[in-house]
């Protein structure tokens, strides 16, 4: 039996999306969906030098994404309810995920996007039982490098 949401999930999830609405987490949003297309850590040091708006911007995603996966891990969340409308922490995840092992091992933190890492395979378990080729042509289209 699949466990229900509650109010207290809908809640939850609205305020995250009002969170999302702020100002500079949207700047940052917008900047990693039209610029974070790495493929190993040398082109995340490029792309996001220390100290740089970049790196702030990559940090403030990706924490966000991991803080809002660690209700779910948790037991806060229920992730079918979240999933419903949460695609945006697996577009992050899906575009982390290859540098995801040498970013851990530089930073000496094999924690690092943990609970990111956790519900997105969980997402595309959940996904792909619901739509077999729908995760498949999801990455495809986000991977597709920027157009010039």
């Amino acid at each position: 039996m699949k466990a229900c949401g509650t109010y207290d999930d809908v809640n939850l999830i609205l305020r995250l999306y009002e969170i999302r609405r702020e100002t500079k987490l949207r700047q940052a949003r917008a900047w990693f969906a039209g610029s974070f297309h790495v493929k190993t850590i040398d082109d995340w040091t490029k792309l996001c030098p220390i100290g740089s708006e970049e790196n702030a911007y990559f940090r403030m995603v990706v924490t966000y994404w991991d803080m809002v996966a660690s209700f779910i891990t948790g037991g806060v969340l229920q992730e079918e309810i979240f999933f419903a409308s949460g695609r945006e922490l697996l577009f992050t995840w899906t575009r982390v995920s290859p540098i995801a092992a040498a970013y851990r091992e530089r930073v000496k933190d094999p924690t690092a996007f943990g609970n990111l890492e956790t519900v997105a395979n969980s997402f595309i378990k959940w996904w792909t039982a619901r739509a077999p080729d729908a995760y498949e042509a999801f990455v495809q289209r986000i991977s597709a490098p920027p157009k010039s």
